[in-house]
Formats: structure tokens, sequence, C-alpha cells
């Protein structure tokens, strides 16, 4: 009998799943949480999440199976190092973007209702973006960023930071990369 990585259960039969990213072995109950891995021999459809097991399974296919799946995911990249994750692409939004908007809203001179109806939207939307009660979604971050002029994404580094190790071994822990707020 195997425990369920989820729930904990024991269970004679588990079940591959993808849950956010990571392949767990599963009960029944807990299957509906994910997408469930086909480990069969069903090699000829290529999916999203296709696992370096296939009918063909000698070791250099499984290394070629995986490498091109990550070459996939990283849409197109080179041959780099680090697989790129989803989130790598998404642009953050600026802490201050409420106040954004309604300087960039004020100083070309517009109402809440003028910017609403310029932006196809309506003026509550409007109100709350600048209030600070609501996030724009892209689209709508589009349509400001378009009609005012500004940029409402935040002004970080979109690389991720190299980190240096302070010890002799060249590896880093929590306290290389932590900076304290009371200090």
């Amino acid at each position: 009998m195997v425990q369920c990585e989820m729930c904990g259960t024991e269970t004679s039969n588990p079940n591959r799943v993808k849950i956010e990213g990571a392949e767990l072995d599963v009960c029944d109950e807990c299957t509906d949480f994910g997408t469930e891995i086909d480990t069969g021999s069903s090699s000829s459809s290529s999916t999203k999440y296709s696992t370096s097991s296939s009918s063909d399974s000698s070791s250099s296919s499984g290394a070629g199976a995986t490498n091109t799946g990550a070459s996939t995911a990283s849409s197109g990249g080179g041959g780099g190092g680090r697989r790129q994750d989803m989130f790598d692409d998404i642009e953050e939004l600026a802490q201050d973007y409420d106040e954004r908007i309604r300087q960039a809203r004020e100083k070309a001179g517009m109402s809440q209702e003028d910017l609403a109806q310029d932006l196809n939207e309506k003026a509550s939307l409007i109100r709350k973006l600048e209030q600070g009660e609501m996030l724009p979604t892209d689209e709508t971050q589009e349509k400001l960023e378009r009609s005012l002029g500004v940029d409402l994404s935040a002004g970080g580094s979109t690389d991720d930071t190299d980190w240096e190790s302070d010890s002799s071994t060249g590896e880093y822990t929590l306290g290389d990369v932590v900076e304290r707020k009371d200090s």
C-alpha cells in the first residue's frame, strides 16, 4: 500500500496527477485536484504535460523527450541553462498604479467619466482603479496605457537575480538572500 501524497490516505492503486506543476501519486479522491498524466503507451499525441516515459523508452530518447519539452516550454529560447517559467513573461503591476492612473488622467484634463467613455468601460471601474480597490485586467491595463500614455508595469528588472554567497563552499543560504527590514 502507498500513501496518497496529498491527503495521506493508504491506497493500493495510486494515480499519477499533475497538480500546479508537480507530479504526484494520489488516491482516487484527490485525482480531481489535478490533471491525470497518462503513463500508458499512447505516445503519438503530444500534450503540454509530456513525461519522459514513452513507448520507445531508451535512455537517450527519454532525455531527448525531456529536453524537447523544456525547449517547447521556454517558447523558443536558446539552449539556456534554466527552464522558463510561465511567470517569467508576466509583467508585474506597479504598486502605485492607482496614483499613476489618476495623475495621467488629470494631466490629460479628463474626468473619470470621460476616460471611461474613451476606454469603453464604466466610470465606476475607473473610480475603483484610482482608489486602489481593484486591479485592472490585462486588457484594461493595455487600454489605460494606450489612452493615457502611462506605464503601469513595475519598473523592476525582468531577469532573475543571481545571488552570490558569502561562504567558501559557493552555496547560498536563505540568510544570503533575505534583506531584513528592521536593520
